[in-house]
């Protein structure tokens, strides 16, 4: 017991670590001018901290679920601890990551989003959607409503990749910027949920399952998208004309 605990503490040291690069640098991009050089490295630190985070977290979360028992005593409820720390910690991880390979995807493939359908884009997608329905489904049975909520954004999330990936008509030469934009706030929303419930445990371990502190990045982050969408449409749509209608001749 005394050696995964001590793993466990390691791979602690490490998400958080990671994930200060990774929530630091996340804000690098949005207050940078878009495509400079310094939106590129601060995005590019950002993805590849949460990349770390990501896989660090799947690592905790396999490790509370298989390893030593009573990892945090102060949590009496072992259902439910296996489904935050456990099942939905997986699936955060698994969201984060997902989020960061699609951000980068839409980038590098602006030009010929049909590589997008190919199995190693389809496969990262695949898995946020199994481990999000599995998490969904342990918090029904668990009568844990934040955990169907988290798990249902993201797979919503996914499935909205989805239609840009898959859709028969060529999008604008410009929408993946939209996308981007979207999977790279996704990103900071699984981030931000994941990063807070490490933490939390060991600052106030009171009110570790209270909802305001697991849902508030979603909610925060899903009004952004939301906000910068609908901004973008206006932006892009066609003016009228406020002058009077010329008259035939």
């Amino acid at each position: 017991m005394l050696a995964g605990m001590t793993l466990f503490h390691a791979l602690v040291v490490l998400h958080v670590a990671t994930g200060a690069v990774g929530l630091t640098a996340f804000w690098g991009p949005i207050v940078t001018k878009k495509g400079a050089k310094a939106h590129r490295k601060w995005g590019h630190a950002a993805c590849y901290g949460f990349l770390g985070a990501g896989a660090l977290a799947i690592a905790m979360a396999l490790l509370s679920l298989y390893g030593p028992e009573h990892r945090h005593p102060e949590v009496t409820d072992r259902a439910l601890y296996e489904g935050l720390f456990g099942w939905m910690m997986l699936y955060l991880g698994t969201l984060t990551i997902g989020f960061v390979d699609y951000g980068l995807a839409v980038v590098k493939h602006s030009r010929n989003r049909r590589m997008l359908r190919r199995a190693r884009y389809q496969a990262v997608i695949a898995a946020v959607i199994v481990t999000g329905a599995w998490c969904g489904i342990y918090g029904w049975q668990v009568g844990h409503p934040l955990m169907v909520l988290v798990a249902f954004i993201g797979i919503v999330s996914m499935l909205i990749q989805q239609l840009y990936i898959w859709r028969a008509a060529e999008p604008m030469r410009t929408t993946y910027i939209g996308e981007h934009f979207r999977a790279l706030i996704g990103m900071g929303i699984s981030a931000y949920t994941a990063f807070l419930s490490v933490g939390l445990i060991r600052l106030v371990p009171e009110e570790v399952f209270n909802p305001a502190i697991w849902a508030g990045p979603s909610v925060i982050g899903v009004s952004l998208i939301l906000y910068f969408t609908v901004k973008r449409k206006q932006a892009s749509a066609p003016r009228k004309s406020s002058g009077p209608s010329p008259h035939p001749q």
